[in-house]
């Protein structure tokens, strides 16, 4: 392998120490004998081992995508911290060829149907529950955490979170509540228990519907709080007084945005509240993350995904019959939570790896730190909105926000 690899690098490492100017050392051969440097440096911040020939045409046209791939494959190795290693993949994405590695922000549409949607999220949130609690913790939340001061641990933050979301959403004793994409059941547990609601929860994934069924017999909760496994679409029971959905319009789709918020709309009371919270695109025209990160994850993390625009969200909300009172953006908190996560991650290695494959390991290990990059570098946010049926008298609504942050 070595000559082939020489040839191919010599002149591409080359052109990335003249854009660049990296602290990357590559290695390739055996025990990794042959070295080329990607920069001027004494000693490299981060080493890349390549492991197999295949790997070069993915590192000589490197986007977000195919150095992802190339990791993911064990096509190449990297050693090094990871917020070096992250550096280290965006620089070297931008320093590829116009026409193929920077093609911007491309906007793209799946098909959806109940299957397909079903499919999708079994495969992210169906890895094993052990495995989740390894990095998100014992309350088993995977959405942003709201840290109020800054220095809350994961798991303070994540209570607050919900806390803020049910007092945004004025949540009052023995009202009915459907959480959309309930998850393991952490926000449905604690609007039953301190804010006396009658909840249900549904989800498309078996794991987190049984988990979050025998979190509620723990709890004895049985008579307040309804886990279904059970398509959005298909709840047919409300009225409800409140709706969140919290982590989950990301796989709804970008043309079924309007349908979405209509059926939210179809189940909610004339005076009720809604809450939609979850990631959007910072391209305005609805575009995915910049140098390939959005391939990336549609084809080993979230398939399918689709990430709008605010104000996409905004104006299909409308169509949907709904009208937004209030829009609270929480990039940084998502930073921070995806920052925790990969720090629990790391740290939980040695308990993670045998619940998984190598490959598995490898797509979330790059996948939490390529999402703690992207929150702190405004390629995604995150967005609180509340909402109410629109058409509604104006005499009905709040004078101020402040009832939202209020102990």
């Amino acid at each position: 392998m070595g000559s082939i690899v020489e040839r191919a690098l010599l002149p591409w490492a080359q052109r990335v120490k003249t854009r660049a100017n990296l602290p990357v050392r590559l290695r390739w051969g055996e025990a990794g004998s042959s070295a080329l440097a990607l920069g001027d440096f004494v000693e490299p911040r981060v080493e890349i081992l390549v492991r197999d020939s295949s790997a070069l045409p993915l590192l000589i046209d490197p986007g977000l995508d195919t150095l992802g791939q190339a990791y993911v494959e064990g096509l190449i190795d990297v050693n090094g911290p990871l917020s070096e290693i992250l550096a280290v993949a965006h620089r070297l994405a931008e320093t590829a060829e116009p026409e193929k590695g920077l093609l911007g922000r491309i906007r793209r549409r799946f098909g959806h149907t109940r299957e397909s949607d079903a499919e999708a999220i079994q495969y992210h949130y169906d890895v094993s529950n052990d495995f989740y609690a390894q990095w998100l913790g014992p309350g088993m939340v995977y959405s942003c955490a709201y840290f109020e001061n800054g220095d809350e641990t994961l798991d303070e933050a994540q209570v607050k979170k919900i806390d803020h979301i049910l007092t945004k959403i004025r949540l009052q004793p023995g009202q009915r509540l459907l959480d959309i994409g309930c998850g393991w059941g952490a926000l449905v547990l604690r609007a039953a228990q301190r804010f006396g609601a009658q909840c249900v929860g549904v989800t498309l994934s078996k794991n987190q519907f049984e988990l979050a069924r025998e979190r509620v017999r723990a709890a004895g909760l049985e008579d307040r709080i309804d886990i279904r496994l059970q398509d959005y679409r298909d709840v047919g029971d409300g009225p409800f007084d409140r709706i969140t959905s919290v982590g989950m319009f990301e796989h709804v789709g970008l043309d079924n945005l309007a349908a979405y918020f209509g059926h939210i709309r179809a189940l909610l009371k004339p005076d009720g509240w809604a809450m939609n919270h979850g990631i959007t695109s910072t391209d305005a025209m609805d575009g995915e993350t910049r140098h390939g990160g959005g391939r990336f994850i549609d084809r080993y993390v979230f398939p399918r995904g689709e990430l709008p625009h605010v104000s996409t969200v905004l104006r299909t909300l409308q169509e949907g019959g709904l009208e937004a009172f209030d829009v609270e953006n929480l990039r940084r908190h998502y930073m921070r939570t995806t920052e925790l996560w990969t720090e629990a991650f790391e740290a939980n290695t040695e308990r993670i790896k045998p619940l998984v494959d190598e490959r598995r390991w490898r797509i979330w290990r790059i996948y939490l730190a390529g999402c703690a990059w992207a929150f702190d570098h405004d390629e995604v946010a995150l967005y609180q909105v509340l909402c109410r049926p629109a058409g509604q008298s104006a005499q009905a609504l709040p004078w101020s926000r402040g009832w939202m942050y209020q102990e």
